[in-house]
């Protein structure tokens, strides 16, 4: 239980203003109080804390070491205050207090990032939750309604999507790996002989015709960067974004493979709103804001 504060946040108030502004006087402007009404709530912090908060230096009063940091904690508070009224009035406005989002672990994350501070720049107090999917996954959540946005491979029927952008896969494999020793195009029986780094589906009825090519050594992971690593360790081969190795392919660190035919696969990702045209202003804005860092271009 919360003890009952004796100071209010009015007083507070004045003495942050006391101070940012320079003096009593100039407080009183800003706040559109009279003078006697600032002095008199300031006057009755340090007499309810029994404290001093100001001491005279020369003609001027300055804060004390007691008195600067309340001052330091007195802004904070106001700060909360501010953005508790301003959650408020969101959620009166319609907006939600937390926001699920289903992602493909393809979509790159930088993208969303960056959709998502812009988003928090807006309405910092809704709480957003990032969920990875992979493949199925994405579609049982829409199925389940456990999120309000999904990126995801494809559109389940009953739902209304927008293509968001095309990923390249790339067939890669560490500079020094056995398949490029070979020293020639690879075929099917090249492949087959190699290990095959995978990321697992999320869904709980997993697709084995996702497995891009059959083989007997296979490595399943449940994240993309598990399978990017075990590629730059030399374990052996994986179709990756190809906006997630180009600096492993810049730095020669990783070669695409030399195959005649099946090297890239694109997949588009599509951005599914759970409840259509019925979702709030919070969803609607964050959408946007998805759309916004993918518009007009595809990850390199």
């Amino acid at each position: 239980m919360h003890a009952t504060t004796r100071v209010s946040l009015d007083q507070w108030r004045a003495l942050v203003a006391v101070v940012d502004h320079g003096g009593y006087a100039q407080a009183a402007t800003a706040l559109h109080k009279t003078q006697s009404s600032v002095t008199y709530a300031v006057q009755r912090i340090g007499a309810l804390l029994d404290m001093q908060l100001f001491k005279r230096e020369g003609r001027r009063a300055v804060l004390t070491e007691a008195g600067r940091a309340l001052y330091r904690r007195a802004r904070m508070l106001l700060d909360d205050a501010g953005k508790l009224e301003h959650f408020g009035r969101l959620l009166q406005s319609g907006w939600e207090a937390e926001i699920r989002i289903g992602v493909e672990i393809l979509f790159p994350i930088d993208w969303l990032l960056q959709a998502l501070q812009a988003f928090a720049a807006e309405s910092p107090q809704t709480r957003i939750e990032v969920i990875d999917t992979v493949m199925g996954g994405g579609r049982e959540a829409l199925l389940a309604r456990t999120v309000d946005i999904a990126i995801l491979p494809d559109v389940p029927a009953g739902f209304l999507g927008d293509p968001l952008l095309d990923v390249e896969l790339l067939a890669v494999a560490r500079a020094d790996h056995l398949l490029h020793r070979l020293g020639r195009p690879l075929d099917a029986r090249d492949l087959q002989a190699a290990r095959h780094l995978l990321v697992r589906d999320s869904g709980t009825r997993r697709d084995d015709a996702a497995v891009t090519v059959n083989v007997a050594q296979r490595w399943v992971f449940s994240g993309i960067i598990g399978s990017l690593e075990a590629v730059r360790a030399g374990a052996g081969f994986a179709w990756l974004p190809q906006h997630l190795v180009a600096d492993d392919l810049a730095s020669g660190r990783l070669r695409p493979l030399p195959l005649p035919s099946g090297s890239t696969h694109r997949i588009t990702l599509y951005m599914v709103l759970t409840d259509g045209a019925a979702v709030g202003p919070g969803v609607q804005r964050l959408a946007a804001l998805l759309r916004d860092q993918v518009s007009g271009v595809t990850p390199t």
